[in-house]
């Protein structure tokens, strides 16, 4: 009978683990994700591929190509950007900005992460594309890049417009690609700040996200709200070396939406933890080209690799194979020249590009002939 007892027992055990990993923590939204930052694993999701209007979420896509222009030096922080009377026009969510005002790439930066200001975005995408609709032709074919398939953009801004979509999935993957530019987040991570300091028009900012000031180690990333949409949110935030994104979609009110968030990132810093596997420094294999000048350089991995795993239970065990694709010289620190896979028991989980850890230069005849006498004599070249 106690055999019986203990075996009712465990079942019913194992029927609510089942459900409690079975829940939808954002039970008041249309759709919703959260993540690991650095492994991309999905730790919960609820129609996470379904297509809904993003609302300015889409602003996230915005801030990836300015990012990119800026780390590229093709923009400059302090540049003063003149605002056009089609960036002034736009409605929304703004910072009023004037026809022909002047204002710091810094300050739109602000503007957009702080207010999710239309004028300001729509005043940068034209300064790095020249059209506001040039700009939305490369937001969509970095979607592409990407390979993110519930996602096309028909602004910059969010405002709604037919076939104008993305999802909870390919919103998240945004919001990890824009956390690898680090310096969004001093802008994303600003509660309250002033644009046009020490003039008669200094204007009070207020961040829409605000658990930026509720929430531990939120930092981040970006709000939507629109008729269509819903009230919506991407946010990301960090505790103990671990770094969560979270993204629902069609919140009835802002209340809610912050409520689920909470509730999801919790239940991600609660359960799970990450730990190192490989690190840019970790050497995995290496190149020997007789043509080089270095000899033997290791190749290492372009990024840490993190292992999530759930708190309580044991690790996951982790291989690698390596591919070498380019051996071209001469090779630069930073060049691909090839990708590592892991594998979790035979399963191909992630794929990471590598590099070498110097730069590798070509050896000229001189450094040849030297080298191939010194191998004679060491008996290297020896059968």
């Amino acid at each position: 009978m106690k055999k019986v007892l203990f075996i009712f027992f465990m079942l019913l055990l194992s029927l609510s683990t089942v459900k409690a990993e079975n829940l939808n923590l954002a039970e008041n939204a249309k759709s919703s994700i959260l993540i690991e930052a650095t492994t991309g694993e999905i730790i919960h999701e609820n129609n996470s591929n379904e297509r809904y209007a993003p609302a300015s979420m889409t602003k996230i896509m915005s801030l990836i190509i300015i990012m990119e222009e800026i780390e590229s030096g093709a923009l400059k922080l302090d540049e003063k950007i003149r605002i056009s009377q089609n960036a002034a026009s736009m409605g929304g969510s703004q910072i009023y900005l004037e026809a022909n005002e002047e204002m710091t790439v810094n300050d739109l930066l602000k503007g957009i992460c702080v207010g999710s200001a239309n004028d300001a975005v729509v005043a940068l995408a034209e300064r790095i594309s020249g059209t506001e609709e040039a700009f939305v032709f490369k937001m969509n074919e970095r979607v592409k890049k990407m390979g993110l398939k519930n996602t096309n953009f028909k602004n910059a801004t969010g405002l709604d417009e037919a076939n104008h979509y993305s999802s909870a999935y390919d919103m998240a993957m945004m919001g990890r690609e824009l956390v690898r530019h680090k310096k969004i987040l001093e802008y994303s991570g600003i509660y309250e700040t002033y644009l046009r300091q020490d003039t008669n028009k200094k204007f009070w900012l207020v961040n829409t996200n605000k658990l930026i000031k509720t929430f531990d180690g939120m930092d981040g990333l970006k709000t939507g709200y629109t008729k269509e949409a819903g009230y919506c949110l991407t946010a990301t935030a960090k505790r103990n070396d671990m770094r969560l994104i979270g993204v629902i979609m069609g919140e009835e009110t802002s209340s809610k939406r912050n409520d689920d968030m909470t509730k999801m990132l919790e239940y991600g810093f609660n359960l799970y933890t990450v730990k190192p596997f490989l690190t840019k420094n970790t050497k995995v294999g290496v190149i020997d080209n007789d043509k080089s000048k270095n000899g033997k350089v290791s190749v290492v991995p372009m990024q840490d690799i993190n292992i999530l795993n759930r708190k309580g239970k044991k690790d996951r065990k982790m291989t690698y194979k390596l591919n070498i694709t380019n051996e071209e010289l001469p090779l630069k620190k930073g060049d691909k020249v090839g990708n590592l896979s892991v594998y979790e028991n035979n399963k191909k989980i992630y794929n990471i590009d590598v590099t070498v850890n110097e730069d590798i230069k070509k050896a000229n005849i001189l450094e040849l002939f030297l080298r191939n006498i010194e191998d004679t004599f060491t008996g290297e070249n020896i059968m």
